[in-house]
């Protein structure tokens, strides 16, 4: 038996046989070929690059669900990378003037665009990457004619494990046989990831060298909560995860039954749970789960999946789709968090010192207006089919809410000469997360008619951490003072000024804050589509009056360790079986 720990990307608990999909590198032969070979070296490259074309196309005509269809851009951008000069032509010319054989070249050529893109350092960009990873693998296969193994010719129940899987791969599994997923590489972003949470199935990533540590026929549990992998487990571990399968099971069939029930307290405290998203994919999970809405709808993912800019039309159509699904509930649409370095397209930017805190987000578009003009057009268009609302991001004063209300102004412009319905209401609102904002949140009110606290960047500049940094990741702390005297405050401005405010960060997802964000006056939760029931079951077993007793305890606290210790400790007791100490079984 054999415990690896990884990141839990979706959660859920699966057992299984593991069906291993090779999905390694390739291995070749480097050698050195004459002259009269090298026009039959680039025809076999050639040839591989066509084989894959046509495999590619064959996997795009078979992803047929209409929400699958973001996934047909992923694989026409592998289809684009293939023609792609910087990997197509640098390819042709290394053969031909290195005089090496085809499988060298293209390793050399892939090793040197990694190298390009890894030097930009940034997430978002370093998981794109693996779009060109995903290409060369399978043009290697080609080469050196190794099968490209398909997913769907799998007809028992399995887990797959896998060095990564590419969107061809996870757009094609069948949920009926296939019980989870583990991977090598990946992270919370990752294509593999984001499909794990639409298609509701447990995945585990990150966990290095998993498919070299397991073979087709063993015996593999998987923990998409906890991100943990039991590899041949013996029966009394099998027996324990069985049991918590079973609970597991029993609470997600009893957390369905609070589906169509109200989100209030018990003493009648009306609280709206909407959900995240960043792709239309999941939706379905939304509406199963009985969010009362779209609270945050990211669209970055529009832009990262391409290697060209999205066009009006192309965000028209994914925006319809989701507003016609969800309606007559509301969908708020983020306008894009993306800077210079996380464009896989034709923007050029200079390199940033810390592009965390640089051109991104609404300064961006506020310079590259034609950018933003379009995605704004298509938000209009679509608030002609549901109710919409826009939200701005990374707002940092009133002078930047300001100049983007003329943009917004001219583009309601422009719609009225074309004659095409929008809603000329449509109400517009700041995103809370740097404290210059939180600040004058008095001001901000009488500019938009909504704000939603973002925690997870909030959280980040409030405390000056960077949270994925290793060395200080460990003061990035929901519960600072600080962090929940910003808080009231800005829901204290709201009020006062008759402004709505919603929580999108992922403190509103993680139910032991729940007491506290609803004793700092938060009405209105937005999170994860999975996290919503669990959220509802405990708002309500709890009194408003409660919540605000707990609160105002834990804001005359001094340190985020002693809120947290009082928080926890006042759950644990409330709810033992859900935040109490884990057993000895996990």
């Amino acid at each position: 038996m054999k415990e690896l720990h990884g990141i839990g990307v979706s959660s859920g608990i699966a057992m299984g046989k593991v069906h291993l999909i090779d999905r390694s590198k390739v291995k070749y032969t480097p050698r050195f070929i004459r002259d009269e070979n090298i026009d039959s070296e680039i025809r076999r490259f050639s040839l591989a690059i066509e084989d894959s074309y046509n495999q590619l196309q064959e996997a795009q005509e078979k992803i047929s669900e209409e929400h699958f269809q973001d996934f047909k851009h992923i694989i026409e951008a592998h289809m684009f990378i293939l023609k792609d000069r910087m990997l197509n032509s640098e390819t042709i010319k290394t053969i031909a003037e290195e005089r090496v054989n085809a499988e060298w070249a293209l390793r050399m050529v892939h090793e040197n665009i990694v190298s390009f893109f890894k030097k930009l350092d940034d997430d978002y960009i370093s998981e794109r990457v693996s779009d060109v990873d995903y290409v060369v693998e399978r043009v290697m296969r080609n080469l050196v004619g190794k099968e490209q193994e398909s997913i769907t010719g799998i007809k028992e129940n399995v887990i797959i494990v896998s060095h990564d899987l590419s969107p061809a791969d996870t757009a094609q599994i069948d949920r009926s046989v296939i019980k989870g997923f583990i991977t090598d590489i990946g992270g919370r972003t990752s294509h593999t990831a984001i499909m794990a949470r639409s298609l509701e199935i447990p995945a585990v990533v990150g966990l290095e060298y998993v498919s070299e540590e397991t073979k087709s026929g063993d015996y593999i549990i998987l923990d998409g909560k906890k991100g943990v992998v039991v590899i041949n487990p013996t029966e009394e571990v099998k027996d324990i995860y069985n049991e918590c399968l079973k609970r597991f099971e029993e609470e997600e069939r009893e957390l369905l039954l609070l589906r169509e029930l109200p989100s209030i307290t018990t003493d009648s405290h009306a609280v709206t749970l909407m959900a995240n998203i960043e792709m239309p994919q999941e939706l379905e999970s939304v509406i199963e789960h009985g969010a009362e809405g779209i609270g945050l709808y990211r669209t970055e993912f529009l832009y990262l999946n391409r290697l060209e800019l999205p066009s009006e039309e192309d965000h028209f159509e994914v925006y319809k789709y989701v507003v016609e699904k969800i309606q007559p509930m509301v969908t708020t649409i983020r306008t894009f968090d993306l800077g210079g370095d996380r464009f896989l397209s034709p923007v050029h930017l200079a390199k940033e010192m810390n592009p965390a805190m640089g051109l991104r987000a609404i300064r961006f578009c506020l310079r590259e207006l034609e950018i933003f003009k379009d995605q704004l057009r298509a938000i209009l268009r679509v608030s002609a089919y549901g109710p919409v609302r826009v939200l701005f991001p990374m707002i940092s004063g009133v002078g930047e809410i300001r100049e983007t209300k003329v943009i917004l102004d001219q583009v309601k412009e422009e719609l009225k000469k074309r004659g095409t319905p929008f809603d000329e209401n449509i109400q517009i609102g700041s995103m809370m997360e740097i404290p210059s904002a939180m600040a004058i949140a008095d001001l901000l009110a009488k500019e938009v008619d909504f704000f939603s606290i973002g925690t997870n960047d909030l959280i980040q500049y409030s405390l000056a951490i960077d949270r994925v940094n290793e060395h200080v990741n460990y003061l990035y702390e929901p519960l600072h003072p600080a962090v929940l005297r910003m808080i009231k405050g800005v829901v204290t401005s709201a009020k006062v000024s008759g402004v709505n405010i919603a929580i999108c960060g992922e403190m509103a997802g993680e139910s032991i804050y729940l007491p506290i964000l609803l004793g700092l006056g938060l009405k209105e939760l937005s999170m994860n589509a999975l996290s919503i029931l669990r959220v509802k079951n405990i708002l309500r077993e709890m009194s408003y009056q409660e919540c605000k007793e707990i609160t105002e305890k834990a804001l005359g606290f001094s340190t985020a360790t002693e809120i947290h210790n009082f928080v926890f400790t006042k759950m644990s007791e409330r709810f033992p079986h859900i935040f109490g100490p884990p057993d000895q079984n996990g």
